[in-house]
């Protein structure tokens, strides 16, 4: 689906005229007119505003061309119900609402996330747990989340 059919989509769902979505996002009937036609789209911050209104992430704004990862523990964020909020209400695009939940990182180090998904994730090839462990290891610390940690780590030494 194109922004255009996204936004109007979302606008008559919510019940709201384009006078009524415009003043609530602080911008003139004519931009919302112009978006929904496909003529031009929102800016970063009317993005925002409208993420807001719609309570979606600006990926599923903008049709999801990107597929979200959570930057902590890895998990495919197919849905904006999975991603995390700040506590203002906005949407974390970068994490899941399990690993990071009312402006604070669940899991405190990596060893402590390792520690969850040993014990919770399936295990249907029967590998040892010290190979699953580092398996895990390798993946996560390819993510944001674990590699500023670790960055952070280094320069703190």
């Amino acid at each position: 689906m194109e922004v255009k059919d996204i936004l109007k989509k979302l606008r008559e769902e919510n019940k709201l005229t384009q006078d009524e979505l415009a003043e609530r996002v602080m911008v003139t009937r004519q931009a919302v007119s112009r978006w929904e036609t496909g003529e031009t789209q929102p800016n970063t911050d009317t993005l925002k505003l409208l993420s807001k209104e719609y309570n979606v992430s600006i990926n599923t704004l903008l049709g999801s061309p990107r597929q979200l990862v959570c930057q902590c523990c890895g998990m495919p964020l197919n849905d904006d119900g999975m991603i995390s909020k700040e506590p203002d209400g906005s949407f974390n695009e970068a994490y899941c609402k399990w690993c990071y939940t009312d402006g604070e990182f669940v899991y405190k180090s990596v060893d402590a996330l390792l520690e969850y998904l040993i014990g919770h994730m399936p295990n249907p090839d029967h590998l040892p747990e010290n190979e699953r462990r580092i398996q895990y290891n390798r993946y996560l610390l390819q993510l944001k989340h674990w590699k500023q940690a670790g960055d952070s780590a280094v320069h703190n030494q």
